[in-house]
């Protein structure tokens, strides 16, 4: 029975593990892909505001109506490059950042897997302990059940 709950809990364990390595693995690469893709849409919204500075300037030299319609078409060319500016804005706000706050999730259950891992292994240990106790003095019920208290307290 105790060997049973024993092997259930390892189970669980490394599927514990197995779950947060994954996410540890493809979370953070899902962060820098897209933290990737925001930096190249921002440079992209640089250069748009470049041309339109460009075609405004070459807009100034030439005569009224084609001043005009360069003009009209440098302002509709800005009003895309703003839309690109929230597109950024929320990459960053509502995908990026969720993504890194994960990371300090993951390590936090990283540490909260290791401590449980470790208290186990010190129980399972001093399970040990116990058994080769009883199998060595089987009818001392004093030394055992001073064993256990004495265990007791170690853990906690």
């Amino acid at each position: 029975m105790l060997r049973r709950s024993l092997e259930n809990r390892d189970a669980q364990t490394r599927q514990l593990q197995n779950a947060v390595t994954n996410v540890e693995k493809h979370f953070g690469e899902l962060c820098q892909i897209f933290a990737a893709y925001v930096r190249k849409t921002a440079r992209l919204r640089d250069k748009a505001d470049l041309l339109v500075n460009e075609i405004n300037v070459y807009a100034s030299t030439e005569t009224p109506n084609l001043k005009q319609g360069l003009k009209n078409f440098a302002d509709e060319f800005a009003k895309l490059q703003d839309y690109r500016q929230a597109q950024v804005e929320r990459l960053e706000a509502k995908v990026v950042e969720p993504l890194k706050a994960y990371g300090t999730i993951v390590k936090m259950k990283r540490d909260d897997l290791k401590a449980t891992l470790t208290a186990r292994n010190r129980e399972a240990k001093q399970l040990t302990q116990l058994e080769k106790t009883r199998q060595r003095n089987p009818s001392d019920r004093h030394v055992i059940v001073s064993f256990v208290f004495w265990s007791l307290k170690i853990i906690l």
